[in-house]
């Protein structure tokens, strides 16, 4: 990134953006490798810790949006300082807690502090925007993709060489400086001034609490769906229409479903985003999971095999970071999922290295074309006035993804993580995978993304 990418732009603030941004990544990717050693810590079956990955998204699920409401509303620097505060406390609660539910508590409690980062950093790439009077500052943005996308793609190897020299817990326990350099940095860079575009009406508590219920009754229906468990489906159902009733006559809504209802063009990137991500982290946690109870290898040696992911993954971030083809990163992407998931398919307990690392070197295609594509996308098809509002919800649907791929591993792999349910999981996700081609495809509003003003809140 050079000056000339973005002349006027308070480089300042970068460092704490990135690092602000990178929290929940570092904490979803490390995780991948330990959730063997962790169950087997806790004598812990693989439906049970499925819980780690969803008490985080759930949280996250749910506070993402109201944080970027409150950055919106307050601007970043009091929520950016408060919420790595939180991270810090559940890296101490991770390293000491004494079960598996303890462990839960805390990875939900890291799921709420890592949840100002990413809309903070949004919220003043648009701030450094109208003060500079420029348009989209792309080297900021690729940078801010390129290093969420990088922790995610080299977390797991990271994880792997902690667990290797300081066990699972040393995956918590750097969640402590990471936070105090948050905290260094933010008190030092992020500026004071800025008080957001403040407001009297009080926040939607209500809606709030409804969006929390509607997700926990579905997860914990996703996490076993069978007959008995089919009131949950009927809960949810009737939790959605009373959040749907409470949003359309709130004067300040949590989620504003008019507004929300009427931008086709970000409605379909929220729906690419939540199907994406869904295969990606399946990817993450699954595949990983198999590594190593289904192949065998250890927590370090399963992060090898996923760096070509990282490696295939910041390489093509970096190279069409600035190109703005949104349609064919989206279609090339797409594909690569739906190749990556058939090839999982031939795997089995003897398959020989290459084949995994093989498939983990496909999986880097879409991990570099599609968040960078759909991030972008919200930065030019979002209302101007609800950035903040509109990122968190662009990091909600990419945690609903994380959430529906916890529930698919954890009943796919119920008893254990073995090559049979790995096969079913993969059959799962070319299903995911042909469907979001299908939604690619069928959106014309792609061809026109950052290259005519689009109106916000209409449909294309």
């Amino acid at each position: 990134m050079t000056t000339a990418d973005t002349p006027g732009f308070d480089r300042r603030l970068i460092a704490p953006m990135v690092l602000g941004a990178v929290l929940n990544p570092v904490n979803s990717s490390t995780l991948a490798v330990a959730l063997v050693p962790i169950g087997v810590a806790f004598h812990a079956l693989p439906a049970q810790t499925a819980w780690l990955v969803s008490a985080l998204y759930l949280a996250t699920a749910t506070g993402q949006p109201v944080v970027g409401r409150l950055v919106d509303r307050y601007g970043p620097r009091r929520l950016y300082l408060i919420s790595t505060a939180l991270v810090g406390v559940a890296g101490v609660l991770g390293v000491l807690a004494p079960s598996l539910g303890v462990l839960i508590a805390a990875r939900a409690l890291l799921g709420i502090g890592t949840c100002a980062g990413y809309p903070a950093a949004m919220y003043l790439i648009r701030a450094e925007s109208r003060r500079t009077g420029l348009d989209s500052p792309a080297g900021v943005l690729t940078a801010l993709a390129v290093s969420a996308q990088t922790i995610v793609v080299i977390g797991p190897t990271i994880g792997g060489l902690l667990i290797a020299f300081g066990g699972w817990r040393s995956i918590f326990a750097v969640n402590i400086p990471l936070a105090l350099a948050c905290l260094v940095l933010g008190l030092l860079r992020l500026p004071k001034a800025d008080h957001g575009q403040g407001g009297t009406t009080p926040l939607d508590y209500l809606g709030i609490a409804l969006f929390a219920g509607m997700l926990t009754s579905l997860m914990l229906f996703l996490m076993s769906p069978t007959a008995g468990h089919i009131w949950l489906l009927a809960l949810t159902v009737a939790i959605a229409a009373g959040f749907g009733w409470r949003e359309l006559r709130f004067v300040d809504p949590f989620i504003d479903l008019r507004v929300f209802g009427g931008n086709g063009p970000l409605i379909l990137t929220y729906v690419r985003t939540l199907l994406a991500q869904t295969i990606a982290y399946a990817v993450l946690y699954g595949f990983t999971q198999w590594l190593e109870a289904g192949r065998g290898l250890s927590a370090s040696h399963a992060g090898l095999v996923l760096l070509p992911l990282s490696l295939v993954g910041i390489g093509v971030s970096t190279l069409t970071g600035r190109r703005r083809e949104f349609r064919a990163k989206l279609l090339v992407g797409a594909a690569s999922q739906v190749v990556g998931c058939v090839l999982m398919l031939l795997l089995d307990a003897h398959s020989p290295i290459w084949l995994p690392l093989l498939i983990a070197s496909v999986n880097g295609l879409p991990q570099g074309l599609n968040s960078l594509a759909n991030q972008n996308a919200v930065y030019y098809q979002a209302d101007p006035a609800r950035m903040g509002a509109s990122a968190g919800l662009l990091r909600t649907f990419a945690y609903l993804g994380a959430m529906v791929a916890s529930a698919a591993y954890g009943s796919f792999f119920r008893q254990s993580a073995g090559t049979a349910g790995l096969h079913h999981f993969a059959v799962f996700l070319i299903v995911v995978a042909a469907l979001l081609l299908a939604v690619i495809l069928v959106d014309p509003s792609l061809s026109r993304v950052g290259r005519e003003p689009q109106p916000k809140g209409t449909a294309a």
